[in-house]
This record gives structure tokens, C-alpha cells and sequence, in this order.
């Protein structure tokens, strides 16, 4: 099971960034998927999850600005980050979740950096 995060990176606030998460090893379409970042020296806080049906939920600090999309011919999870803020930097990762009746299966991706500074 691999998840791989990329697109992160410097940008300038009010800027925008597209976030993938890449899968494989594992039924991708089946799972619920999520994005959560973490600051330095705080808690990992859940951004936007988008669940297999294609549901989505926003943190109300992503309503507006963000949108998490799925590909599942390309086992891939997006996160488009509009209107980029300094409190957006981060480290952004993606989790794919999926509960069945022998409990729940998680899966988590390494992380890639986003950084909101002039």
C-alpha cells in the first residue's frame, strides 16, 4: 500500500496550489479520502474528505477556498487550494480510510510541504 503526496511547495498568499495524492496497492474506489495538515507544534487537523460515493466536507478554514476531487481511473485525490493564505502553511497529507465489518483500514501518505510566505 502506497500513498504519495506532490505539488506542494512556495507561493505567495492569494495564490494556488494543486495538491495529488497518488495510490496503489489497494481498491482505491472503495475508500473514503481525506486531506489533513499539520503546522509545526501542532495537532494534524482534517481539511476536506471526499468519501467514495463522492460526498464532500470542508474545516470551515477550507469552505470556499479548497476542493478535494477524486480520479478513481487514476487512484488519485486532489486538493485545489485557492486564495492561499500564510495560516495555509503546512504539511499536507492524504489518508484513505475504509471501515468494514473486521474494523477499519487506514492508510497514510509521507506528506508534502506547503508554504504561504511573500
Amino acid at each position: 500500500v502506497k500513498l504519495v503526496e506532490s505539488g506542494g511547495g512556495l507561493v505567495q498568499p492569494g495564490g494556488s496550489l494543486r495538491l495529488s495524492c497518488a495510490a496503489s496497492g489497494f481498491t482505491f474506489s472503495r475508500f473514503g479520502l481525506s486531506w489533513y495538515r499539520q503546522a509545526p507544534g501542532k495537532e494534524r487537523l482534517l481539511v476536506a474528505y471526499i468519501s467514495a460515493g463522492g460526498t464532500t466536507n470542508y474545516a470551515d478554514s477550507a469552505k470556499g477556498r479548497f476542493t478535494i476531487s477524486r480520479d478513481n481511473a487514476k487512484n488519485t485525490v486532489y486538493l485545489q487550494m485557492n486564495s492561499l493564505k500564510f495560516e495555509d502553511t503546512a504539511t499536507y497529507f492524504c489518508k484513505a480510510t475504509r471501515a468494514h465489518i473486521l474494523g477499519l483500514d487506514e492508510y497514510w501518505g509521507q506528506g508534502t510541504q506547503v508554504t504561504v510566505s511573500s
